[in-house]
């Protein structure tokens, strides 16, 4: 049993989705204040997992899209449009990443 929970556990350290970081730990990484991860939150571009408690956790995959969004706005970009051309930038990443399957015969 316990082979399994560490098995788990690694696992989850692969995991890009896993809410792995507290608000703290995730402002600190991006370089911004808990304030701009609500923004964020409240604008819909990332939608952290509460801990038990009610904590905001984070995973690798928001804090990417978190960062990209601070950088956007250091050059002067709106919240709101920050949250458009991230969505756009994904959806185009998604749809290359289909288009070039669909050319190997997948």
């Amino acid at each position: 049993m316990l082979s399994e929970d560490r098995s788990h556990a690694v696992d989850r350290l692969d995991d890009d989705h896993h809410p792995a970081y507290t608000m703290g730990r995730a402002a600190e990484v991006i370089g911004a204040g808990p304030g701009f991860l609500r923004a964020l939150g409240e604008a819909g571009l990332i939608a952290p997992i509460r801990s038990e408690g009610g904590h905001r956790r984070y995973s690798r995959h928001q804090l990417r899209l978190a960062a990209r969004a601070r950088d956007l706005v250091d050059q002067g970009t709106p919240v709101e449009a920050v949250c458009r051309i991230i969505g756009l930038e994904d959806q185009l990443a998604d749809a290359l990443r289909t288009n070039e399957k669909l050319r190997r015969g997948e």
